[in-house]
């Protein structure tokens, strides 16, 4: 009877240890990989051991906790390892942890799509924060009892209540700084949903189109995962299904949509690319029909070649931008899968051409309806040419519609959602308390009290950080103001105290002790300014300096530090590819950055020392100043002669319909090696009215320029050529012509120019008195919405030429979309003429849908232009950039027409 009794108590207490302790990783093999990869990236961040790693000897720490962090350390990019804690990587495992258990459909996540879909911390390459924890215990009661379904429509409702789209920088904000400020762009309104959501246990993930074929700009949003499929929907932009969304009609026109999976992932979907660390997966067939775009890489001697780098593009912005890359296996070959539009795919041998084999490329045309094309590495970079080519994007596609009643009730959450966030924002700093505050520092001077009060009204939800600064410092100092100027509006919204102190502070002493000849906004910019590239702002300054005794002679110089990074940082690329900048104190801890981040680095550094330094703002090579001219600082043995230079003069050709923008219809680009890299002039403000002359390296280079006809298409001039000593200081004049897309205007339909316009101030008129004989352009939206928003934003780039036109801008919105808390004054700077008027029962839209034979469902914004007569002459349907632009050249060329 003991034996008996005891067995069963033993093993009673032995299952009992197991269920503790179980394995996060079941698969055996794929643990073992993790523990090697782990293993790795151990010796790798061995320089910031202590931070990381000794959260591992933690006796509390369980067998799934342990294995889930070596599976986020093995994979996790550079920067994380750099800049974040073992303690805040623990906390977002048991907040991972902590969903699975507490809500019903954890228990049903499959252990790999929990792995890469949930566990992740990282949605991007956004700043990281503790929102997991944060959006958790804020959402846990309000879906309380939902199924997966319906707690993931609501989190994109609560989503809705906290964030709205508005455009904005580059850099992806942390989800609980966006949150602080209410509003971002789509790849940060998509990182905060996915974030949201995985911090229910509800597996996500954020979903790109890289870059549109038939217009230009991207898209981002997100798919969830519920009971076994994978589904869609907009970020912070809620819908009453899943699989519904603004970007129903694009996203059928586009040639890639993909997403990054952290980890070595195993899943069914094709991989563009496969890295031991990472992978970007394939999701176009979850969107529109699709084709197997099949490549073969071959030299000049009809060889195929092995191992040659083959780049998928397509035109966006005035570049050709590469959707997808890959190598060639060892037959010469490559795939895509991608849709039935035109491309470009670009071949090249990855060397650097210096010899007569080296530096070969080569590319060729792909249109729609080809599965199979050849390119031969034909050309060099010595080799001046020019060419024109069309690309024509897939055609749009019809969709179908939710039901009226459905979309009536969302709407209406839409409104409460809006009034919620509205009521927030109304919270943030006002000029009345901004004056209370600068009385508070006894500030008298007019312009300072001005300055500051802008700057404040700009930290938005951020303004209690801001105000806390201006409170503790000298703001009366030379340096205050300079110094604030040099941050972006983003950095105002989202930067602590504590961060902006710790650079004025030890950035103005170290200024005192040089003799500085630069001016005092010079010294703020290129010395005391933590602003370098778009990486987010960090506490480095004091730090640095303090750390540039290890490297300090006598007088430090630039050279020093150049020398210094040599010897001690190493370049790893690869280990850093969600591209987020290491911050400078974690690359001087870990020692290992991408070459981003060592030449964000070497600028830091430089500041730190009162050395001026930046990024080239056009190529972003790390420069130093010395002798009164920028030095650029070169870290790779081969050393490019940086005296050589040359002169380049861009003309405006007089006959251009619209004035040239660069980014918008030109770019410029320098042959890098195996690929042409554009040239950053977009924010140069000597672009913006040409002629203009600028000072190049010696290279060869790409003069792109063209042009976007309505059906979303692009002519496309191209010229090659080279810049080297025989120009002989003279400067070469290139001319940016407009190519003019096939095909005349033709009038599409009519619209009754006596239609009566009801205003949303309650007054009238008619299309006839509104156009004064000059013609109108209507625009139906829904003002909720994404795409509308981009017209709202995008048509104050044109408000000189529409001002000038003097004819109709009628906003109109159908009356089911015209909410209560609706404001018109919201939209700033629209031309003067514009007007918002209701369109009762779509009478008006399902009079031009009719008219257009087009449907009149939910495809916002739909935009037209009207001769005097009512004729229409243009019209664009649904997302679409350049609308501005385009209602510009046809009032253009209407007036030619009618005046010959």
């Amino acid at each position: 009877m003991k034996y008996t009794c005891f067995i069963p108590l033993f093993f009673f207490l032995f299952g009992c240890a197991n269920v503790q302790e179980k394995h996060f990783i079941t698969d055996a093999d794929y643990r073992s990989r993790v523990s090697e990869q782990f293993n790795h990236r151990k010796t790798l961040a061995e320089g910031r051991t202590e931070q990381l790693f000794a959260v591992f000897e933690n006796p509390e720490l369980k067998l799934e906790e342990r294995e889930a962090l070596q599976f986020l350390y093995a994979y996790m990019p550079l920067n994380d390892l750099a800049d974040y804690s073992g303690d805040f990587f623990l906390r977002q495992v048991q907040t991972a942890f902590a969903a699975r258990e507490h809500f019903a459909w954890g228990k049903t996540v499959p252990e790999d799509v929990f792995r890469h879909f949930v566990l992740v911390y990282r949605v991007n390459n956004e700043d990281l924060d503790d929102a997991r924890t944060v959006f958790f215990n804020e959402l846990k009661d309000r879906i309380a009892g939902m199924t997966m379904k319906d707690a993931a429509l609501e989190v994109n409702h609560w989503c809705h209540e906290i964030v709205t789209y508005r455009g904005t920088d580059g850099r992806t904000s942390a989800p609980l700084a966006l949150k602080r400020t209410s509003w971002g762009r789509c790849g940060e309104e998509s990182t905060f949903a996915v974030t949201a959501l995985r911090a229910v246990g509800i597996p996500a993930r954020q979903c790109y189109t890289p870059r549109w074929v038939h217009t230009d700009d991207n898209h981002a949003w997100v798919e969830v995962w519920i009971d076994g499929k994978w589904h869609y929907m907009g970020a912070c932009e809620p819908e009453p299904e899943l699989n519904i969304a603004w970007f129903d009609v694009p996203v059928k026109r586009a040639m890639m949509v993909h997403t990054n999976v952290f980890g070595q992932y195993r899943g069914a979907e094709q991989k563009n690319t496969e890295t031991p660390l990472y992978s970007v997966i394939n999701l176009l067939s979850n969107y529109t029909a699709t084709k197997t775009l099949e490549v073969v890489v071959v030299d000049t001697d009809n060889n195929p070649v092995k191992g040659a780098k083959v780049k998928f593009k397509v035109y966006n912005y005035a570049e050709l931008y590469p959707i997808a890359e890959t190598t060639t296996d060892s037959n010469g070959k490559a795939s895509l899968v991608t849709g039935f539009g035109d491309l470009i795919v670009w071949a090249s041998d990855g060397c650097v051409y210096d010899s007569d084999k080296a530096g070969a490329y080569g590319y060729i045309k792909v249109s729609a309806n080809e599965t199979s094309v050849t390119v031969m590495l034909n050309r060099r970079a010595d080799e001046p040419f020019v060419e024109t080519f069309e690309l024509v994007p897939p055609p749009e596609q019809k969709i179908a519609e939710i039901a009226p009643e459905k979309r009536a009730l969302n709407a209406k959450r839409f409104a409460q959602e809006d009034s919620i966030r509205n009521a927030y924002m109304a919270t943030f700093i006002n000029e009345q308390s901004a004056k209370a505050l600068l009385d508070e520092k006894s500030i008298t001077d007019n312009n300072l009290r001005k300055e500051l009060t802008r700057y404040l009204m700009l930290s938005q939800g951020n303004y209690a950080e801001i105000a806390a600064f201006i409170r503790k410092e000298n703001v009366e100092s030379p340096y205050f103001l300079p110094f604030l100027a040099s941050l972006t509006e983003k950095d105002l919204r989202d930067t602590p105290e504590s961060i902006l102190a710790d650079h004025f502070n030890a950035g103005v002493k170290e200024l005192l002790i040089p003799n500085h000849t630069e001016t005092v906004d010079f010294l703020a910019r290129y010395v005391l300014s933590p602003r370098i590239e778009r990486e987010l702002l960090r506490s480095w300054r004091s730090f640095l300096v303090k750390k540039i005794e290890a490297i300090k002679t006598e007088h430090i110089t630039a050279t020093n530090i150049i020398n210094w990074i040599k010897e001690n940082i190493t370049v790893v690329d690869s280990e850093n590819y969600y591209n987020c900048p290491l911050s400078p104190r974690g690359v001087y801890e870990l020692r290992h950055a991408d070459s981003r981040s060592r030449n964000i680095f070497f600028v830091a550094l430089c500041r730190a020392a009162a050395i001026p330094a930046r990024l080239e703002p056009a190529t972003e090579k790390p420069q130093y100043f010395v002798d009164g001219q920028w030095t650029e600082a070169t870290f790779e043995t081969a050393v490019v002669e940086q005296s050589a230079k040359a002169l380049l003069t861009f003309n405006n050709f007089d006959k251009n319909i619209v004035k040239p923008q660069y980014y918008m219809h030109y770019t410029l680009a320098r042959f890098d090696g195996d690929d042409f890299v554009t040239l950053d002039y977009e924010s140069d403000a000597a672009f913006k009215k040409l002629p203009v002359t600028i000072i190049l390296a010696h290279g060869f280079y790409r003069l792109m320029i063209g042009s976007r006809a309505n059906d979303g298409s692009v002519t496309v001039n191209t010229s090659y050529f080279t810049l080297d000593s025989s120009l002989k200081g003279v400067p070469k004049k290139v001319t940016i012509t407009l190519p003019e897309p096939a095909g005349k205007m033709q009038i599409m339909g009519i619209v009754d120019m006596n239609t009566r316009i009801d205003m949303t101030d309650g007054s009238f008129s008619t299309l006839k008195e509104l156009s004064k004989g000059q013609g109108a352009t209507i625009c139906f939206i829904d003002p909720w919405k994404e795409p509308s928003k981009h017209v709202l934003q995008d048509l104050p780039a044109f408000r000189d030429e529409l001002e000038t036109w003097n004819g109709a801008i009628v906003f109109m919105i159908p009356d089911d979309k015209a909410l209560n808390s609706f404001d018109a004054s919201a939209f700033k700077n629209l031309p003067a003429q514009s007007v918002f008027g209701i369109d009762a029962n779509r009478t008006l839209l399902k009079g031009v849908a009719n008219t257009l034979q087009i449907d009149s469902g939910e495809n916002f914004p739909l935009t037209l232009f009207l001769n005097s007569n009512g004729g229409i002459l243009f019209h664009s349907e649904g997302y679409r950039i350049g609308i501005g632009e385009n209602i510009v050249k046809t009032i253009r060329i209407n007036k030619e027409t009618m005046a010959q």
